[in-house]
């Protein structure tokens, strides 16, 4: 094409751009500053990326900084995920954790790198144990897959997540969406039953205690977890549009085709504490099972009552799985995004208090959920009392998330949260599987090396008093004082103490020193 016939064509597509603009009414900065209004939409559009890359320093970006990535990043691909120069945080002036390491102790890390990325961590309760459930068993890892459906990602995604688990000896929560062909890679999973019933309701969406069984017996099903809400939209339905669902997804689930999917904001099997522990039982005992719930926090009454009716032992959950108001991998408005339901720190020390106070928290499994996938925050869970911690975004990074924040966009570049053929065609999971597999195994080796330095064999040991919240480089308030813990919480006791130490005294590399001298004082 010559010069000038191709500049004759631009300038007529601007011209139409603008004429367009000029016309429209929809975009009022467009009517004012036609055709160069666009570039503004664009930089809006690339917004994240331009400050996940250029702009932001290491620590600012939220959800997740520029150094919780690249440590995630680096664990995948096995890379070297150590820092060097010192901390970059803002110790004379913010708020952080410290770890209290002890001098002398029994339990003593080792200093190669690679050190407990192969080590088994049980958990350090079995789940389902107190209630005498058929199937009771101890996990064989702290660090396991949090809910994510089939349907909000996609299916390469859950295909990696399952392969992942398989690969890290760790369990994969299904999400609410129903157990898929995705979901059969090998890993243990535990089933989620939202308030829709996906994959165990009848034709008219009411739930099918016949179907539920039969996916039990069809896959690796180790426990079942009934949703109450969820960190990112806590007491708040879910959507999705009809859009994004595809004839598999419609099977799977139960639902029609061509139609939005809504999940309601209520259980339509119980409306108090006294149905939803019949409901549990009824699961538990037709199936078998341990089954635990899954709750964000907010009203209290809901955790005193759910304990008052436990303290008898006639009926009970086997686990709780705590979210945090923080997690978000579903999409939500942008209040309850922002400002529904307790962070998880607050919210799982105050439902952990009402068990301790009950005296039942030994008969209880407590997972904690919400930005829990980065060792620090992980290990004031583990000192407030949880057993186990489930991991959802980090899950996500791991086998290919940039944070991009598109998730409810369907348009994820990545491949990850997007039912796009095209889009999750760049996700191979083959290769993303073993990636999670690399982080979850340098997670649990960085909760090791801590839990070590800190005197004790697991993270699920550590308790309040070896965590402080520091405020700058003035004073530092200590964990205990800060949830108002008694002596005894927060830690491991009893016979459940001694049989994660003799386990881990087993298998845990252990550090030591140089050879000692003949005249030392050992």
């Amino acid at each position: 094409m010559k010069p000038k016939v191709a500049l004759s064509a631009a300038a007529a597509a601007l011209g139409g751009v603008a004429i367009h603009d000029l016309t429209q009414k929809k975009h009022s900065l467009m009517r004012n500053f036609p055709v160069i209004a666009h570039a503004r939409f664009a930089l809006e559009e690339i917004g994240p990326e331009l400050r996940q890359y250029l702009i932001t320093s290491n620590d600012e970006e939220r959800p997740f900084s520029r150094d919780q990535r690249s440590w995630i990043y680096a664990s995948s691909k096995l890379q070297n995920n150590y820092t060097g120069f010192g901390t970059d945080n803002d110790v004379e002036n913010g708020e952080y954790v410290v770890f209290k390491q002890h001098t002398f102790s029994d339990a003593v890390p080792p200093t190669a790198i690679h050190a407990g990325e192969h080590v088994w961590m049980p958990g350090p309760k079995v789940i389902g144990k107190a209630r005498g459930r058929r199937d009771a068993f101890r996990p064989n890892s702290v660090v396991n897959i949090s809910a994510m459906s089939f349907g909000s990602l996609s299916g390469n995604a859950i295909a990696a997540l399952n392969g992942g688990a398989k690969l890290a000896g760790c369990l994969h929560n299904t999400g609410e969406g129903g157990l898929s062909q995705h979901h059969r890679q090998g890993g243990e999973l535990v089933l989620q039953i939202g308030t829709a019933y996906f994959g165990c309701r009848d034709g008219e969406g009411r739930f099918d205690l016949d179907k539920l069984m039969k996916v039990v017996e069809s896959a690796p099903v180790r426990a079942i977890e009934i949703k109450i809400s969820q960190g990112a939209k806590p007491g708040l339905g879910g959507m999705l549009p009809a859009a994004k669902i595809t004839e598999e997804i419609a099977g799977i689930r139960g639902i029609p085709m061509g139609k939005d999917c809504s999940s309601p904001s209520r259980h339509a099997e119980f409306s108090d504490v006294d149905g939803l522990l019949d409901f549990v039982e009824k699961i538990a005992q037709a199936t078998g099972k341990p089954v635990g719930i899954k709750s964000a926090v907010g009203d209290l009454i809901f955790w005193e009552q759910l304990v008052e009716q436990m303290r008898s032992g006639a009926r009970g959950v086997d686990f709780v799985t705590i979210d945090g108001g923080e997690g978000g991998t579903g999409a939500a408005p942008l209040v309850f995004t922002d400002a529904v339901s307790l962070p998880f720190r607050v919210g799982f020390s105050r439902v952990y208090k009402i068990f301790a106070q009950a005296g039942i928290q030994d008969r209880v499994v407590f997972i904690g959920a919400g930005k829990l996938g980065l060792p620090e925050n992980a290990l004031v869970a583990f000192a407030l009392g949880a057993d186990q911690v489930n991991i959802a975004r980090e899950a996500m990074m791991a086998i290919g998330c940039i944070q991009a924040q598109k998730c409810h966009t369907d348009h994820c570049p990545t491949g990850v949260a997007t039912q796009s053929k095209w889009l999750a065609h760049g996700l191979d999971p083959e290769l993303k599987s073993v990636r999670l597999a690399n982080y979850i195994r340098t997670l649990r080796r960085d909760l090791l090396k801590v839990s070590e330095a800190c005197g004790v064999w697991h993270p699920a040991m550590l308790n309040a008093d070896d965590v402080e919240i520091m405020d700058g480089n003035r004073r530092g308030t200590p964990l205990r004082e800060l949830y108002g813990y008694e002596p005894t919480w927060g830690g491991l006791s009893g016979t459940i103490r001694d049989e994660i130490v003799a386990a881990m005294e087993a298998t845990a590399p252990q550090g030591g020193s140089a050879p000692p001298s003949p005249d030392a004082e050992l």
